[in-house]
């Protein structure tokens, strides 16, 4: 990550992204800008940031495809977007009540010029390429697990098809670019 690079991390909580501007809904430590992100305009310009963050919020918003539309708004073109929730199909992605979403392989589709949704469909002005998923990014795991996982980072729309009914993983990451 090239230190030029200006990064916004949305709900970051205590565990914001190094060098980033954290916004959050209330004041926590590492917080930057206190704001409710289910309101809208965001308090920041027109392509302001290169790379925007989006891990553990996204599914606790009420408006996902608004969310997406003010991300597009605040980051540059050509610029990333990494956005990490809970897998649609994990056990634990239930357990918290507040959950609104949860990600699938499809998730971002919509946004993607290059998928048949997106064409089909205009939900958004809103553009995004799907350049990588990973599922469970980082996360240790048993070797089962571990298998499971490779399988799925290299063949997502498969993994999710045909395995994810009978061997859920947790988080599924997408790594988007504003086009």
């Amino acid at each position: 990550m090239d230190e030029n690079n200006k990064i916004l991390d949305l709900g970051c909580g205590k565990k914001k992204v190094p060098g980033a501007i954290g916004i959050d809904y209330k004041p926590t430590p590492g917080v930057d800008v206190v704001h409710d992100l289910n309101v809208f305009p965001y308090p920041f310009n027109n392509s302001q940031f290169d790379i925007v963050y989006i891990r553990d919020t996204l599914f606790l918003l009420n408006d996902p495809v608004r969310v997406m539309e003010e991300v597009y708004r605040v980051c540059r073109p050509g610029g990333e977007v990494v956005v990490v929730q809970p897998y649609f199909r994990s056990v634990w992605g239930h357990v918290d009540p507040r959950f609104k979403s949860f990600g699938t392989v499809h998730s971002f589709a919509l946004y993607d010029p290059t998928d048949e949704i997106c064409k089909r469909y205009e939900y958004s002005q809103a553009k995004f390429l799907t350049k990588k998923i990973t599922f469970n990014d980082g996360q240790r795991c048993r070797w089962l697990t571990g298998l499971v996982t490779k399988f799925a980072n290299r063949y997502p729309k498969k993994y999710e098809l045909y395995v994810s009914h009978y061997y859920p993983l947790d988080t599924i990451k997408h790594e988007l670019k504003k086009v």
